[in-house]
C-alpha cells in the first residue's frame, strides 16, 4: 500500500470516528465556562491567559483515561461504579449527581435567555422554543444525526475568534503574558484562577465522554484515532477560552469596565469593538448554552439509567427505553421551569451547583483513578506509571482547587 493510499485510509477511519473528544471538550465551553471567561478577562486583562496551559493538560489526561475505558470495557463509567463500588454508593452519588445537573441545565437555559436578549428577544419565547428544538433532537433523532448537529454547535463556537480580533487585541502584550506569567495570592485573584482551571472539568462529563465513546462503537484498533479526537478537541476548548479572554481584556478591560456574566460582556462590546463583535459574542453564547442544554440532560439520563440497569440511548426508541426518554424530558422541563420563574435566584443555583459538583467531583475522580488501574477491568490497559503520576497528580491538584473554591463561595 502506498504512502498515499496509507494516509487517505487512516483519514477516513479518523473521520469516521471523529466526535466524542471534540463534542466533550467543547461542551466545557458552556454559559458558566464563557462567564468565568469574560469576568477574567475583563478584570485582569491578559493576565490569566498562562492558566489556560494547565487547562489543557487536564482536560486531555482526564479525557484520554475515560476514552480508553469506554474502549476496552464496552461499558460506560456508571456501570463500572455500581459493579465496583456497589448500589448504595451508586445511589448516593448519582442522587447528587441528577440534582447538580438539574442546575446546570437551568444555568444552561439561563444563557439562552441572556444571549438573545441582546438581539431584544424574550426569554418567554426563546427558552421554551430552544427546549421543544433540542427535545426533538434528542427523542426524533439519533446518535448519528445529534453527533453530527453537536459537531456543527463545536465549529460555531470558534465565532469567538472574530469577537477578539475586532477588539484589536496587543498580541505581544499577549505573548508575554504567557510567557511570564504573573502570579497573586490575594482571594478574588486565585479564585479566578481556581475557577478557569476548574470550570475544564466538570463530574458530569466524565461519564458523557465514556458513554459517547461506546455508543459510537469503537473499538481498542482504532483507539489512536479516539486519542487525536480528544486531543483536537482539547486544542479547540482551549482556544475559544483563550479568544473570549482575549475579547474582553480588549476592550472592558482597558476601559475599567467590569461585568459579571457573558451576557453582560456581549452588551458593553458593543460602544467598545462595534455592533457586529457584539451580536457574534452573543451568538457564541447562545450556541455554547443551548449546546450544552442538549447534551447535559442526555449525559445525565444515559449514565442514571446505565447506573441502575435500564435502557439508555439515544439510538433507542421512546418504547425501547421509557425511563431514560422519561428522565431527560423531567429535567428539561423543571430546568425551564425555574428559568421562567419571574425573578428566579439564579446565582444562588449556580453558586450551590457549583459547590455540589465540588462535593461531587473527589469522589467521581478517585473512582475514575481506581477503576482504570484495575487489572481485572482493563487487562494490559491500565495506567502505565507516567499515566498515574500525572492522573493521580491531577486528582489531587483538582480536588484541592475545587475545595479552595468552595471555601471562597462562602468566603
Amino acid at each position: 500500500m502506498t504512502k498515499r493510499k496509507t494516509f487517505l485510509t487512516n483519514l477516513l477511519i479518523f473521520l469516521s470516528i471523529l466526535g466524542p473528544g471534540i463534542i466533550t471538550g467543547s461542551v466545557d465551553n458552556d454559559a458558566g465556562g464563557i462567564t468565568t471567561y469574560s469576568v477574567a478577562g475583563a478584570t485582569y486583562g491578559y493576565k490569566l491567559l498562562w492558566t489556560l496551559i494547565p487547562s489543557f493538560i487536564v482536560l486531555i489526561v482526564i479525557q484520554e483515561m475515560n476514552a480508553r475505558m469506554g474502549v476496552v470495557t464496552g461499558k460506560g463509567l456508571a456501570d463500572l461504579i455500581r459493579e465496583n463500588f456497589g448500589v448504595r454508593v451508586t445511589f448516593f452519588i448519582f442522587l447528587g449527581l441528577l440534582i447538580a445537573d438539574i442546575g446546570n441545565t437551568a444555568t444552561e437555559f439561563a444563557g439562552v435567555a441572556g444571549s438573545m436578549e441582546i438581539f431584544g428577544i424574550s426569554k418567554y419565547i426563546m427558552v421554551p422554543l430552544a427546549a421543544i428544538a433540542v427535545w426533538l433532537l434528542i427523542v426524533k433523532g439519533n446518535y448519528t444525526v445529534a453527533e453530527k448537529v453537536f459537531l456543527v454547535f463545536s465549529v460555531f463556537l470558534l465565532s469567538y475568534i472574530i469577537s477578539a480580533l475586532l477588539a484589536h487585541p496587543d498580541w505581544k502584550t499577549i505573548g508575554l503574558s504567557i510567557l511570564k506569567p504573573t502570579m497573586s495570592f490575594k482571594a478574588d485573584y486565585l479564585s479566578m484562577v481556581i475557577g478557569i482551571i476548574g470550570t475544564t472539568i466538570a463530574p458530569w462529563m466524565q461519564f458523557y465522554m465514556q458513554s459517547s465513546v461506546i455508543e459510537k462503537g469503537i473499538k481498542i484498533d482504532d483507539y489512536k484515532y479516539t486519542i487525536w479526537d480528544v486531543i483536537i478537541g482539547c486544542i479547540a476548548t482551549v482556544a475559544v477560552a483563550f479568544f473570549i479572554i482575549v475579547a474582553c481584556a480588549s476592550t472592558l478591560h482597558v476601559n475599567g469596565i467590569k461585568i459579571n456574566e457573558a451576557k453582560d460582556a456581549a452588551m458593553a462590546l458593543k460602544p467598545l469593538a462595534g455592533e457586529l463583535a457584539s451580536e457574534v459574542f452573543a451568538f457564541g453564547l447562545f450556541i455554547a448554552s443551548i449546546f450544552s442544554a442538549a447534551i447535559l440532560p442526555v449525559a445525565t439520563a444515559f449514565y442514571i439509567c446505565e447506573a441502575f440497569g435500564f435502557e439508555a440511548g439515544i439510538d433507542k426508541r421512546m418504547d425501547e427505553a421509557p425511563e431514560f426518554y422519561t428522565l431527560f424530558t423531567a429535567i428539561i422541563v423543571i430546568a425551564v421551569a425555574i428559568i421562567l420563574i419571574p425573578h428566579a435566584p439564579l446565582i444562588t443555583i449556580t453558586i450551590w451547583t457549583q459547590v455540589l459538583n465540588g462535593i461531587l467531583l473527589p469522589v467521581v475522580l478517585i473512582s475514575m483513578m481506581l477503576l482504570v488501574n484495575n487489572k481485572e477491568i482493563m487487562g494490559k490497559y491500565v495506567n502505565s506509571p507516567v499515566k498515574n503520576v500525572i492522573g493521580w497528580g491531577t486528582t489531587i491538584v483538582l480536588i484541592s482547587l475545587t475545595a479552595i473554591l468552595m471555601v471562597f463561595s462562602f468566603v
